[in-house]
């Protein structure tokens, strides 16, 4: 069965009521049928075709550089489910070096706080983040809305997506949400199994995998979303971890080396793993979780002593992580 087409849908879109289906969904806003609600609010911000494509338009931008060198999809490159496969921290501008790994971009709708650490809680603010960061695009916000305006087809692009005869960063943040939030991930063979879509079925591995992981992983990256959004220390550092990760944020010492349990959707496009990018395979993961886990005083309990597992139950997970990789995602050409 199709997904519906989100309850918010607008007179443009062919004057959808809510919860009718939308044949044309290229450029609307789909609720999976088997995800939570999310959490976005589309009544304040609602996807068009005009604004997703400036938006798209945007991310892929260098103009948001100062030395117009890096764009958003620089570090988030659509084949690898918009994360970065070639650096273990991010690079920016003159090749400046970040402090942590870009993680993918999908299913951005549904989560309240942005970042590994939690620092921004609302989609339209998390590109500042990057636009001002001296290890990213070190730009300025007031800077980059005078490139746009001299630009007349962006100028263009703004009327038709907002109806507005000028260019301000808070309308180039909406359109940079249009086209974040349509970066929806939930074609992949496990949701294919999970809503019988398509006659799919797992392998006797994925199966054994899938029986492994929920006993032993599911706590954290729980549900259809793989991540319960919680921040935990997975055993990468002891106390004295040179990324205080969420104590950053909450100034709480109770947090230091924690950080947002990541999704595990396209998982194994992803690679290298962790926050800062230390494992570059699955099968490293998996052996850290195994024989490496550092205990510390904000260890997440669930992980003390780590997590018993053989080879042949290490390659039945990583089977199953596998079914998690969404094909037409990383593929799908809108994006």
């Amino acid at each position: 069965m199709r997904p519906l087409v989100f309850a918010l849908c607008f007179m443009l879109f062919a004057g959808c009521q809510p919860g009718e289906t939308q044949s044309d969904t290229s450029f609307t806003f789909v609720q999976p049928e088997h995800f939570p609600p999310a959490t976005y609010d589309f009544e304040r911000n609602p996807v068009t075709e005009a604004g997703f494509k400036l938006g798209k338009r945007l991310f892929e931008d260098v103009r948001l550089s100062s030395d117009n060198s890096v764009s958003c999809s620089t570090c988030h490159q659509q084949a690898v489910a918009f994360s970065d496969p070639q650096h273990r921290l991010s690079l920016g501008v003159e090749e400046r070096v970040g402090t942590r790994n870009a993680p993918g971009l999908f299913n951005l709708a549904f989560t309240s706080e942005f970042m590994l650490d939690g620092g921004i809680t609302h989609l339209d603010f998390v590109p500042i983040n990057a636009i001002t960061s001296e290890v990213e695009m070190d730009e300025t916000l007031e800077n980059v809305v005078a490139k746009l305006r001299a630009n007349a087809g962006y100028r263009e692009a703004f009327q038709d997506a907002f109806g507005e005869d000028t260019i301000t960063s808070g309308l180039m943040l909406q359109a940079l949400s249009q086209y974040q939030n349509m970066l929806v991930s939930d074609r992949s063979k496990y949701d294919d199994v999970v809503t019988g879509r398509n006659d799919a079925a797992f392998s006797a591995a994925e199966l054994r995998g899938e029986a492994f992981f929920k006993n032993n992983c599911a706590s954290c990256h729980a549900g259809v979303l793989f991540t319960d959004q919680s921040y935990r220390n997975n055993g990468l550092a002891g106390d004295g971890a040179q990324d205080a990760g969420r104590s950053l944020i909450s100034e709480v010492g109770t947090d230091i080396g924690k950080f947002r349990v990541p999704s595990l959707r396209n998982v194994s496009r992803t690679a290298p793993y962790m926050h800062d990018g230390r494992f570059e395979t699955l099968d490293e993961v998996l052996l850290h979780y195994r024989d490496g886990v550092v205990s510390s005083s904000t260890l997440d309990p669930g992980l003390e002593g780590g997590i018993a597992m053989t080879s042949d139950e290490m390659a039945d997970v990583i089977a199953f992580l596998e079914t998690l990789t969404d094909w037409e995602f990383v593929q799908d050409p809108r994006f």
